[in-house]
């Protein structure tokens, strides 16, 4: 049997002050892959993955839930 995986983006919005920090927290966790950020912008995407929606948005309120991230949403889909 096969098993559905669902794909989707995230993008984290945090201070200019504090991106290099969540990038090495992000780099390390294992509930999310991080991909790239800009420092001028204070913005991280990640990629989180899961067998169903409501993974995703258990990985996604982890992510929500780190400190000095401002706003973390999910942009893109694909299952």
């Amino acid at each position: 049997m096969e098993i559905a995986v669902n794909i989707s983006s995230i993008v984290i919005q945090a201070r200019q002050e504090y991106i290099e920090e969540l990038v090495e927290k992000l780099k390390e966790c294992d509930f999310c892959d991080y991909h790239f950020h800009d420092k001028d912008k204070g913005k991280i995407i990640v990629t989180v993955d899961g067998e169903g929606v409501d993974d995703e948005i258990r990985n996604l309120k982890i992510v929500q839930s780190l400190e000095h991230v401002i706003a973390a949403d999910m942009m893109m889909s694909y299952s």
